[in-house]
């Protein structure tokens, strides 16, 4: 047996992470909880497993079981043309091409988006981070890497037909507007009334309130050399657009709580979980993400080795990990270097966080793996 704490420790007392909270557990509970750094350097605070950090693109499952919730209930259609709850979406043109003076050639695309399309990443959609067309046709138009309003959406196109590739990309932003619409609430109270206010997880929002604030993690941007410096906060005012997509802030054991409700199928009725947790995109595959803003980003490269698939809201590997993960397990990951998986063949799940740019940082991808290895082998 192993402790799942020392590549966590290990990580911090190297230089590599300026802090880490990690935790996992069982449907019937909590196996394994640590945290080590300062969540504040500057200031001395201790990282913990309470600490409120912004928790970027782990906001996409929260999002997209609150749609898939919206769907059971009828709400919502999974296969109905979009643009019958968001007009702005009507005729989507999908960029072809650039012509010779570099600007963009479009095309009408040959099918309506979907909900499921969106769910699953096979819309079309993109982020300039990881496509180099789409930063540049971005900064051509002065548009920005995500709309800002409802109205921005009609400006933003599509990278292939919908249904016939997977790409990552801004799809749960565009759930969240749907949420709103349908639910004639804003995201945010949404989300907080049907979903984080019953799972008691008081430490998950937009906008963090000031006892939030009190346990804030600082994010920091690693350099070439490995330096760490902090990055400015920017989140003190309402955002004119709730990102789905990634704007959520929580700590380690708030979602530590929400993936244990998905793994205990608490949040849908059997038929729904069942849609929720299988391959949605047939054989299609997830692909590499590689980077064109290496500032924001290392190259993605998830289990290489292996097809992976999405599900209406997770990551799915098709094979078993060296870790121990399951094949048919689901993940996902955030922006700032925060992971998570959930295993229901062996009903485990489990959280890593930290606050550290650039994404797919070796050293954090390699603590992940190795504590996710331990927890594994001690169970």
């Amino acid at each position: 047996m192993s402790d799942p704490s020392t590549p966590l420790r290990d990580a911090v007392e190297s230089g590599a992470l300026a802090c880490v909270a990690a935790m996992a557990a069982t449907s019937k509970g909590v196996i394994h909880a640590a945290a080590f750094g300062l969540r504040d350097p500057a200031s001395g605070a201790a990282m913990t497993t309470d600490s409120v950090g912004w928790i970027a693109s782990m906001t996409k499952a929260v999002v997209s079981v609150a749609a898939v919730r919206l769907v059971e209930q009828g709400r919502l259609s999974l296969d109905e043309p979009i643009c019958d709850m968001l007009p702005e979406l009507t005729a989507p043109l999908v960029l072809e091409r650039f012509g010779t003076d570099g600007a963009p050639v479009l095309r009408p695309a040959e099918a309506p988006i979907t909900l499921r399309h969106l769910l699953t990443h096979t819309a079309g959609y993109g982020y300039d981070t990881w496509n180099p067309a789409l930063w540049h046709l971005q900064t051509r138009l002065g548009l920005p890497r995500i709309p800002t309003s409802p109205e921005g959406l009609r400006q933003v196109p599509l990278l292939f037909d919908p249904g016939t590739r997977w790409n990552y990309g801004i799809n749960i932003d565009l759930v969240g507007r749907a949420i709103e619409v349908v639910t004639g609430q804003s995201l945010d109270v949404h989300l907080r009334e049907t979903l984080l206010a019953p799972l008691g997880m008081h430490d998950t929002m937009f906008l963090i309130d000031a006892p939030q604030q009190a346990r804030r993690v600082v994010l920091q941007q690693k350099a070439a050399d490995g330096t760490l410096s902090p990055v400015p906060w920017q989140r003190a005012e309402r955002l004119p657009f709730l990102y789905g997509g990634g704007g959520l802030c929580s700590s380690a054991a708030d979602y530590l709580t929400f993936l244990r409700a998905v793994l205990g199928s608490e949040l849908l009725g059997p038929a729904m979980q069942a849609q929720l947790v299988r391959n949605q995109i047939g054989d299609l595959d997830v692909q590499p993400m590689i980077s064109a803003v290496p500032t924001a980003s290392n190259d993605v490269r998830l289990y290489p080795e292996q097809k992976l698939k999405w599900t209406l809201g997770f990551l799915q590997n098709t094979e078993a990990t060296a870790e121990g993960r399951a094949a048919g397990s689901l993940a996902w990951a955030g922006l700032s270097n925060c992971y998570y998986w959930i295993d229901p063949a062996r009903d485990l799940c489990g959280v890593f966080v930290t606050a550290l740019l650039p994404f797919a940082d070796p050293a954090a991808l390699a603590a992940f793996a190795a504590f996710e290895a331990a927890i594994y082998s001690n169970v």
